[in-house]
């Protein structure tokens, strides 16, 4: 059963009569993967390497491990940013990463009108498996603790996509994600991904009526319905109870947004019986021009800048209240101190927000040297108005951020690499906008803004 309150990450939210604040809105995720713990497919690992254990031993050991890890998701980036942490030290202190991101399908079967796929030329493409399966094996070695099977595509178009969650639970990766539009789950794929050993899923599904998810979030090659997509959530949730199946927890996630915001209560109504998580996140938009606010927004903007005597042009954020707030300085991403991403043709980035990997830090694989020809087939399909592109008539190329070395690494050598450290040295030192990628960085949390 669903949690019985509105998540809103990062704020507060009048809800009826009741003010609701959660700080960690994962924090109910944690508990339930520790209660089901004997459900998670890597204990059958833990077993085999730790066969002189007891049972009861072997659970403290994996629930210990786990705790380990979410605690470092939070505490590692902090840690080392407040303390300085020289970036040669990380061998010796054993700082990985946490979660290593698999682009396992960089295409994608919708069109959102807010996602950056929009803009930025995205390969109809998936990994191929043998690449992923090294690239399991490499995360194994570098005793990275979780995967998330996807970044900006749709995984379940990934024809393999059980076979590589399971293979990763088998070497004993504690906890495996996905993000889905879940347009695809159903059938026999919908029960694979049951058996693999898949730990969270996340669902994203903007908008608590028909009319407005089919606008928010409309098919590319056919026209995608808000009765199927729901149907398949509401059915994978029987299918779990069917199969007497803990795993995997599920959340769903709507973006609040002008289009959306009112339809919070439709859309926990729709839901709470059928995952386990209902989550609000709170939409933010920092634009980079004055002219695009509207009257009342632009009067904010001008109150904003004479209280806090700031000049004009400082960035602006509006959140999904309406409310205006600025900038009024950077602040350090945790992101390259917990995290490594790799795109379909082993491209790597540091960062979520680095949508076209503009700013690589390593290769794995030499297909991602020079691969133009993927990115120039979108932007060829999109300027003929080709089935699919129809939406896409604003996509660019990515552009180059950084004169990368050509050569493959491993991805202890890239994490422990010289790229990723001279963006690491300069976020220790609150310098992170002199790096190309990251100067006008539309991460939130990266800035420090009025309250």
């Amino acid at each position: 059963m669903a949690n019985k309150s509105f998540v809103i990450k990062n704020s507060d939210v009048l809800v009826g009569s009741s003010l609701l604040k959660r700080k960690d809105d994962n924090s109910n995720r944690i508990q339930y993967m520790l209660k089901n713990i004997e459900s998670n497919k890597a204990f059958d690992f833990y077993q085999k390497k730790f066969f002189k254990k007891s049972k009861v031993n072997l659970l403290k050991k994996i629930k210990k491990d786990y705790i380990e890890y979410r605690e470092n998701w939070i505490n590692q980036p902090s840690k080392i940013i407040k303390q300085k942490i020289s970036t040669d030290t990380y061998k010796d202190k054993k700082i990985s990463p946490l979660c290593l991101d698999i682009e396992t399908a960089a295409i994608c079967d919708l069109a959102c009108p807010f996602c950056f796929r929009e803009f930025t030329a995205t390969p109809d493409k998936i990994i191929d498996e043998k690449i992923c399966y090294d690239l399991i094996d490499q995360a194994v070695a570098l005793k990275i603790p979780s995967i998330k099977f996807n970044w900006r595509g749709e995984p379940l178009l990934h024809p393999k996509l059980p076979e590589l969650i399971s293979y990763a639970k088998k070497r004993g990766i504690l906890e495996t994600i996905i993000n889905t539009n879940a347009t695809q789950l159903k059938g026999k794929l919908a029960e694979k991904l049951i058996l693999s050993g898949l730990d969270f899923i996340n669902y994203s599904f903007d908008g608590g009526t028909k009319e407005t998810y089919e606008k928010m979030r409309p098919g590319r090659f056919k026209k995608n319905s808000f009765e199927d997509t729901y149907s398949n959530i509401k059915k994978f949730k029987l299918l779990k109870d069917k199969m007497n199946s803990k795993l995997p927890y599920t959340k769903i996630q709507m973006i609040l947004m002008k289009e959306t915001f009112n339809e919070k209560k439709q859309f926990f109504n729709n839901f709470e019986k059928y995952v386990d998580d209902v989550s609000l996140s709170q939409y933010t938009e920092r634009g980079a021009k004055i002219e695009d606010l509207d009257e009342n927004s632009l009067s904010q903007y001008y109150h904003e800048l004479s209280i806090n005597k700031l000049p004009l042009g400082t960035a602006y954020l509006r959140d999904a209240f309406g409310k205006i707030k600025l900038a009024t300085g950077r602040k350090p991403c945790e992101q390259p101190f917990q995290r490594l991403l790799v795109t379909y043709e082993g491209r790597v980035a540091m960062c979520c927000y680095d949508w076209g990997a503009t700013y690589p830090v390593g290769y794995t694989n030499k297909k991602a040297f020079d691969n133009l020809k993927d990115y120039k087939n979108i932007i060829e399909s999109a300027a003929k108005n080709k089935k699919g592109f129809e939406l896409l008539k604003a996509v660019k190329m990515p552009k180059k951020l950084n004169n990368l070395t050509r050569s493959t690494n491993t991805l202890s050598e890239i994490w422990h690499g010289e790229e990723i450290n001279k963006v690491r040295e300069k976020h220790l030192i609150n310098k992170g906008e002199e790096i190309n990628i990251c100067k006008n960085c539309s991460f939130k949390d990266v800035y420090n803004w009025t309250k």
